[in-house]
């Protein structure tokens, strides 16, 4: 019986392999002639087949031998790989996480859809089915039959790459080499070479193979290293020595090499050691638990390092400065090391977008392309996690509502296939994520009309076209018609906003008539710490997000007695509106003659938050809200000060809602600025 933690490694490689597997058949189908794709796709149904045979799932070893051998017949030339193959080979990476899921859940997976595949793949490969069967009865791996001629000699040369990047994405095992290629019948090393050469060089392994399993036998023995490398099989010694230049010092090389001192298990050892040696980087697979351990750790480090720096403030040693000083170095770089751990390219969420505009495109009946970009920008992997399904809600109202259907664009003058772009880009301390299409637009005035509808707007409010754009935000609005799969119950950006706002991130919406939308998301980098701006009110601290900052002014009295008592300050030319901190919480004292006003940004619009004193930056361990705070939109979480008291953290577009008598923050300008 295998062992829990042996499945769970084995779960989280068929997780990768099934994650490559979608990746390339998706690459495969906008080029269908891509051989090292193919490779790619054949290696990965290889590896699942071979690593679920060895974890006892026999389900899933017995189903993935018959992808396997469909895939092996396109790689050969005998099947070519048709739109409608793609369709089964997808359907066959969706079967195998079934099977995988009723194994973990001890359950019976739907045997009929999985003989379904396998006889569409069989159909579309023309494979024998007499094969499948006796596959699926024994889905162990079995050896090829043994010819009766076992004196065929084969001259295998395998020269490795000259690009050591080339070379150290595969980890090669030479003494595993020679020993499967013994397997086959018999094998002499003619020469091991180092497998980290030098000036560009290429190195070149070869060996002398009697079998009777033939040359897909000994390609099989390659299969997992031929990227690091290429592989060359010569069929009869005899006959490439004698037409080959100086072929009698050859033979007699071949002749001298003893079989013992060539394969050494000790040079292999070494040579293997070389290779491993010459890779630029290697992963360890760490669980995500441990990793927020050690955030916490790291956390509670930096409060204590505050504490220790407060301390040493109020009572200065010359003794202690310097060991205070690099005490807190060396928290700054274990913080921005530890949370780098939890940093992961935003790519890993981009490449399963790909699958679900292909089924959708389908569905609708639509010809649309999805473009990514910025796919290596890195976000803390939590916040990933927690925004996959915001995206993809997005996603499928670009697809409903946004882009056209391939006749009516044409009518519109577009061209017949529409885009969807998916790009993220750091900005400082900020991820932004845009999803934009070439669609439609958004038809303002059936928003204004569903609006009216539900009573979230009376007839004759004057609204701007950002007031009007905000209301498809609101819960249980769509202007859809009827209710379809995918849209038409009123869930879906309200979701996403109330998703984005959990996170600390905000959510602008902008569209042209005609000319498509574009929705941008801005995350905060990690949730864990972030640098804040601390600020005093009375006797209390609080925190605002650094990232959100833009800029300090002064309030005067004579500022405060301006523009008719309205709550905006001149900037530049420019009002912008503020909200008195002092009023919202209630504070009894008098306020300072000059207070501070802390301009941030909140969705996509300008706005003060006027405190009594700005201290300074603050590095901002974020500590969750109790359940006494649950439904408060003042606050986003906690943090410990130094001298332990607690600041509590502000959630800026929270308290624009509060103190806009809960509206949409974006019409927060217009409002104020013009009352």
């Amino acid at each position: 019986m295998t062992s829990p933690s042996f499945l769970m490694t084995f779960v989280h490689e068929v997780e990768d392999l099934l994650e490559r597997i979608e990746a390339a058949i998706l690459a495969l189908e906008t080029t269908p002639g891509d051989a090292e794709l193919i490779n790619q796709l054949f290696r990965a149904f290889h590896t699942l087949k071979g690593s679920a045979g060895v974890a006892g799932v026999i389900s899933v070893a017995g189903f993935t031998h018959h992808v396997e051998t469909a895939m092996d017949r396109v790689r050969s030339g005998a099947a070519g790989l048709t739109p409608q193959l793609v369709s089964a080979v997808l359907a066959s990476k969706d079967h195998v996480a079934a099977l995988m899921a009723a194994e973990l859940a001890g359950t019976a997976c739907d045997r009929v859809a999985g003989d379904a595949i396998v006889a569409q793949l069989s159909a579309l490969t023309a494979a024998a089915p007499a094969a499948a069967d006796a596959a699926q009865t024994d889905p162990r791996p079995r050896a090829a039959p043994r010819s009766l001629d076992l004196n065929v000699d084969y001259y295998v040369t395998f020269t490795l790459s000259s690009d050591p990047v080339q070379r150290a994405e595969l980890d090669i095992d030479p003494e595993a080499l020679v020993e499967q290629l013994r397997a086959l019948g018999s094998c002499t090393v003619i020469t091991a070479p180092t497998l980290a050469p030098g000036d560009g060089e290429p190195s070149a392994w070869k060996f002398l193979v009697t079998t009777g399993r033939g040359v897909d036998a000994i390609e099989d023995v390659f299969i997992f290293v031929a990227g690091a490398g290429e592989l060359r099989i010569e069929r009869g010694l005899s006959e490439f020595l004698s037409d080959a230049p100086g072929s009698e010092a050859l033979e007699t090389r071949v002749a001298a090499v003893a079989p013992p001192a060539a394969t050494d298990p000790a040079t292999l050892r070494a040579a293997g050691t070389s290779a491993r040696a010459a890779r630029p980087d290697s992963m360890v697979r760490v669980s995500s638990e441990r990793l927020d351990h050690l955030v916490k750790l790291v956390g509670e480090l930096v409060i204590t390092q505050s504490r220790l720096q407060q301390a040493h403030s109020q009572h200065p040693s010359a003794d202690l400065a310097a060991p205070v000083e690099s005490f807190e170095r060396l928290i700054a770089d274990l913080r921005d090391g530890i949370l780098g751990l939890r940093m992961v390219p935003i790519g890993t969420m981009f490449t399963r977008f790909h699958r679900l505009i292909r089924d959708l495109s389908a569905e609708l009946d639509k010809d649309v392309e999805l473009v990514t970009a910025g796919d290596d920008t890195e976000l803390d992997k939590t916040v990933i996690d927690q925004l996959g399904d915001a995206v993809v809600h997005i996603l499928r109202n670009s697809m409903d509502h946004g882009l056209e259907s391939p006749d009516a664009r044409v009518a519109a003058g577009k061209p017949r296939k529409g885009t969807l772009r998916l790009s993220a880009e750091h900005k400082g301390t900020q991820v932004v994520l845009t999803i934009a299409d070439d669609g439609r637009g958004i038809d303002l005035a059936a928003v204004r009309r569903k609006a009216e509808e539900q009573g979230l707007v009376t007839p004759g409010e004057l609204l701007s076209e950002q007031e009007t754009i905000a209301l498809i935000a609101r819960p249980g609005f769509s202007t859809a018609a009827q209710v379809t799969q995918l849209s038409g119950r009123g869930v879906g950006m309200d979701v996403v906003k109330r998703t984005v706002e959990a996170l600390r991130g905000s959510l602008t919406i902008s569209s042209r008539p005609g000319l498509g939308t574009q929705v941008r998301l801005t995350l905060p980098l990690t949730l864990a710490i972030i640098d804040g701006l601390l600020v005093e009110i009375d006797r209390d601290r609080f925190i605002v997000p650094m990232a959100a900052v833009t800029e300090n002014l002064e309030l005067s009295n004579t500022d405060r007695r301006a523009h008719n008592g309205r709550n905006v300050v001149a900037l530049r030319g420019e009002l912008v509106p503020y909200i008195r901190l002092r009023d919202v919480f209630q504070f009894a004292d008098a306020a300072d003659e000059i207070e501070k006003v802390v301009v941030v940004a909140v969705e996509g619009q300008r706005v003060g938050l006027v405190v009594d004193r700005v201290i300074g930056s603050h590095q901002t361990v974020i500590q969750p809200l109790g359940q006494f705070y649950r439904g408060v939109d003042l606050f986003s979480g906690t943090t410990i000060m130094g001298d332990g008291r607690v600041a509590m953290i502000l959630d800026l577009a929270g308290a624009v809602r509060t103190c806009d008598g809960h509206r949409d923050p974006l019409s927060l300008a217009s409002t104020k600025a013009l009352s």
